[in-house]
């Protein structure tokens, strides 16, 4: 059982890890939405994410004779560097069964902590598996990631401190991946406010736990394809299933494209790294009907390595028409790239990218083919341009940027 008494416990242990991630006031989300938005930043934690709570609190309920046998867990990243760090506080062997998929940072952040790590399959419900069956092998005491009440108890401590920092908050929303945050969260946040509205938030491409609560019972959906890799699960927990089906007011399902705005917006107004699945609350605020609300969106970890994150700039700055690309066809003959440059240049297009193509017609003289990459400041701005280059009869054609 999920009890106040083991909540209060779990928020007193887990403060020797965990650092003090106050409520953010978002003005920019706000204005957005026209509710009151506060971000948890739990991406801000020693380990980079809210999964220390969970791991440290799980083995500070084992005994000395569990913790000596070696834990074992499975995880995409941020569990795994929880179990990691706990285990080293206590003194034990872990070994971490990763998918093959997860992000390096992820996986040499958990070796850091003194960790085996091995990785196996390509998501997360294959790892874990297979740890299941190191675990029967070597004797190891397995900690799982979200299907387990004590687990749950520890991320729940999140919601403690929410209230502590605004009592009266009106709705929470947390990212649902297995479960386990959500269960900790929902079910704590309704015992110190019935009233209060908790939202999951899960991946268009992942939505395990909206599928299952549509059934009425634990699904496995046949694959999960999203760029949010923490929340990629095919199977949600059924020890925590009927806290998710008391506690969980409503899910709310992200694009992927969402995801990749909502990093841009948090970089740009708070200057903060948050990885995939801790922008699924952030996402959803849009998809939120309310007005004049005290909402919380849960930032549940920052574990990105930059070469994802150079990724989603560069898609998020298409999506905002701030990268475009454009086909112009013009006579082959000298001093047409400087016409052209000259047109983009009075309207303070910034040309990054060029490509010549003399073969896009049999007729050399008639039609060559250039594509041109720029930055723009918006949709408004490259409107402009397109419009300049139209009325000089180069017959713009926008094309998908090859950054």
């Amino acid at each position: 059982m999920l009890t106040l008494e083991k909540f209060e416990e779990a928020a007193e242990l887990v403060k020797q890890v965990t650092l003090e991630t106050k409520l953010v006031y978002s003005d920019y989300f706000s204005r957005q939405t026209g509710n009151k938005i506060y971000l948890k930043p739990e991406n801000m934690q020693l380990t980079g994410a809210y999964k220390l709570r969970g791991a440290y609190y799980k083995i500070s309920t084992l005994t000395e004779e569990e913790r000596a046998k070696g834990l074992i867990t499975a995880s995409a990243g941020n569990h795994a560097q929880g179990v990691a760090f706990a285990a080293k506080s206590y003194g034990a062997k872990a070994t971490i069964v990763m998918p093959t998929t997860t992000p390096l940072i992820k996986v040499n952040r958990t070796k850091s902590y003194g960790a085996e790590v091995v990785l196996y399959g390509d998501v997360y419900d294959e790892a874990c598996k297979h740890a299941y069956e190191l675990a029967e092998e070597h004797g190891y005491t397995f900690i799982h990631p979200f299907d387990d009440l004590a687990v749950a108890t520890g991320q729940g401590t999140i919601a403690m401190e929410i209230f502590k920092e605004l009592p009266l908050v009106d709705y929470i929303l947390v990212p649902i991946g297995g479960g386990g945050l959500a269960t900790g969260v929902s079910t704590l946040a309704k015992m110190l406010n019935p009233k209060i509205q908790v939202i999951g938030v899960e991946p268009a491409g992942a939505n395990c736990m909206q599928e299952s609560l549509k059934a009425g019972e634990v699904v496995t959906l046949p694959s999960v394809n999203t760029i949010a890799d923490g929340t990629a699960v095919q199977t949600p927990g059924s020890n925590i299933f009927p806290y998710i089906q008391k506690n969980i007011d409503d899910i709310i399902t992200v694009e992927d494209s969402d995801l990749i705005v909502a990093f841009l917006d948090m970089v740009e107004n708070h200057k903060m790294i948050v990885e995939n699945s801790g922008l699924l609350t952030v996402a959803a605020l849009k998809q939120l009907e309310v007005k004049d609300k005290k909402i919380v969106s849960i930032l549940s970890g920052g574990n990105m390595d930059v070469i994802t994150m150079s990724s989603i700039v560069q898609h998020g700055l298409i999506q905002r028409d701030r990268i475009f690309t454009v086909s112009v066809l013009l006579p082959d003959k000298p001093g047409m790239l400087t016409k052209v440059s000259q047109v983009i240049a009075d309207l303070q297009g910034n040309v990054i990218k060029l490509e010549h193509n003399q073969f896009v017609s049999t007729n050399r003289n008639a039609a060559v083919e250039l594509r041109i990459t720029m930055e723009a400041f918006g949709t408004e701005h490259k409107q402009q341009i397109l419009d300049a280059l139209e009325k000089e009869n180069y017959r713009p054609k926008l094309i998908r940027p090859m950054l």
